[in-house]
């Protein structure tokens, strides 16, 4: 190879030009854009994208943390912007971002131009150009991808709902869902005001406190917004289960669901619904036996928190606020979660059964999941209990055998039963022991797409190992 390395990938979206370069310029996007198998951090968004705005991008490599500063250049909005690396890892880099107009006034080209010098000039094109090509590959397929599937989503929820700027607050929008749900908000054109527990920086952020059920949020907060979408809890899997540790994760949920709920009650001009985020711990442990919406509440630790998760809502109900109970699934997203925690013994080879094995995994693709808390926010017809989780369920042994597939990696390393009780404790026995097969069936009633209902698909998307077909379609 001599020269810099250059690469070109153009694919054929639905919808207008105007929208694809729309949805690029707007804030949230390089977000929605960050592969989500890499150790990347957005420390400042290129908002507004105007010439000479920066993006401040951290990027780790095992044990090496490297800033990427990018200028942006030739920006013609809605068509193109080009950024430029000013300080960073490659010996130059040059990306051009085009959004062209197809065939046809339904549809529009998505272009990337890139050229670059890796690393160590020549010696870093001869060692490692190729491996650098093909990771390049991996990652736009996975980005055009995503945008192709969220303008789709947008227009899907347009067509049915209409023409609505939503302005939507947003608990917990630093976590996993939270932050890509915000993403998706801002670049389909709506407003998000973030509730925040530090001083705000802007006036796109508020202030609560969620450890106080009573006076956590200030009314006046929530009476400029269409909805509140409540995200925040402690995680439940960062750690054994201590009897104080139980008490934190309850009063995480309960007592910060309270705070909103009764802000919401109390305001003059009330937002119209109230979107919930709950658990499909709800249920319990069922064995082999399905259970959908209309199921009754299980047994158990898990349950009896979920039970008064939902019940924390009561003052946003009882003021006739449409309150939305999303019970959440597996979400399946390489950027954290329980796939962020399986991928590597599994790509080691040490993935497999645990303990039966035949324990029910009910999963949701992180942009399904998306999908539905959009679905549901703007959908007056629902209310109440929602099961966030695909379609398909599968018994754990089974959810095993996929992701080994999707990695090339065998999956039958067992994992017993008194293994887990004895490394995790409780929280191993109700997290990895136990489980329920749900159905979706309120979404499926009110006719919502999902995008990924094969694990497989889901999987690939999150891991980058998107078949050609699927990177095309």
């Amino acid at each position: 190879m001599s020269g810099r390395l250059s690469f070109h990938r153009a694919s054929r979206i639905d919808g207008s030009a105007d929208e694809l370069g729309r949805w690029h310029f707007r804030p949230g996007a390089i977000h929605r854009l960050i592969p989500p198998w890499e150790s990347i951090e957005v420390v400042r968004e290129a908002a507004p994208l105007v010439d000479g705005a920066r993006a401040e991008i951290r990027i780790r490599k095992g044990p090496v943390s490297t800033m990427l500063v990018a200028l942006h250049s030739e920006v013609d909005p809605p068509r193109q912007f080009v950024d430029t690396q000013e300080r960073g890892p490659f010996g130059s880099w040059r990306h051009v971002h085009r959004f062209l107009p197809a065939e046809g006034s339904e549809h529009a080209m998505l272009e990337d131009a890139i050229r670059f010098d890796p690393p160590l000039g020549a010696l870093g094109r001869l060692l490692g150009g190729r491996l650098m090509l093909r990771e390049i590959e991996r990652q736009f397929a996975f980005r055009h991808a995503r945008t192709r599937e969220d303008l789709r989503r947008h227009a899907e929820l347009t067509s049915r709902f209409g023409e609505r700027r939503w302005r939507v607050g947003v608990t917990g929008a630093t976590g996993l869902v939270g932050r890509q749900w915000c993403a998706f908000l801002t670049t389909g054109g709506h407003e998000v005001v973030r509730f925040v527990r530090g001083a705000p920086r802007d006036s796109s952020e508020r202030r609560w406190n969620p450890s106080d059920p009573e006076h956590g949020l200030d009314p006046r907060d929530v009476e400029d917004l269409d909805a509140v979408v409540h995200l925040a809890g402690e995680p439940i899997a960062a750690g054994r289960w201590t009897e104080a540790r139980k008490r934190s994760i309850r009063d995480s949920r309960t007592q910060g669901t309270a705070a909103v709920a009764r802000a919401i009650a109390r305001a003059e001009r009330k937002p119209s619904v109230f979107v919930c985020a709950s658990a499909i711990g709800y249920y319990g442990d069922r064995g082999e036996n399905w259970v959908d919406e209309r199921s009754a509440p299980g047994t158990g630790y898990l349950a009896d928190v979920t039970t008064a998760w939902e019940d924390a809502t009561v003052a946003a109900r009882n003021a006739g606020v449409r309150t939305v109970h999303l019970r959440v699934g597996i979400v399946i997203s390489a950027a954290g979660g329980a796939l962020a925690k399986m991928r590597l013994p599994f790509a080691l080879g040490a993935g497999g059964p645990i303990g039966s094995g035949r324990q029910g995994m009910s999963w949701i693709a992180l942009d399904d999941l998306i999908g539905a808390l959009a679905f549901s926010m703007m959908n007056p017809a629902i209310a109440g209990p929602l099961n966030g989780v695909a379609p398909h369920a599968l018994p754990q042994r089974g959810f095993a055998r996929i992701l080994g597939r999707v990695l090339g990696r065998p999956a039958f390393a067992p994992l017993p039963a008194f293994v887990v009780r004895a490394m995790f404790g409780e929280m191993g026995q109700r997290l990895l022991l136990e489980g329920a097969f749900v159905r979706p069936s309120v979404l499926e009633a009110q006719g919502f797409r999902f995008a990924y209902p094969s694990l497989e698909q889901a999987l690939r998307l999150e891991l980058g190992r998107l078949h050609a077909e699927e990177a095309a379609r």
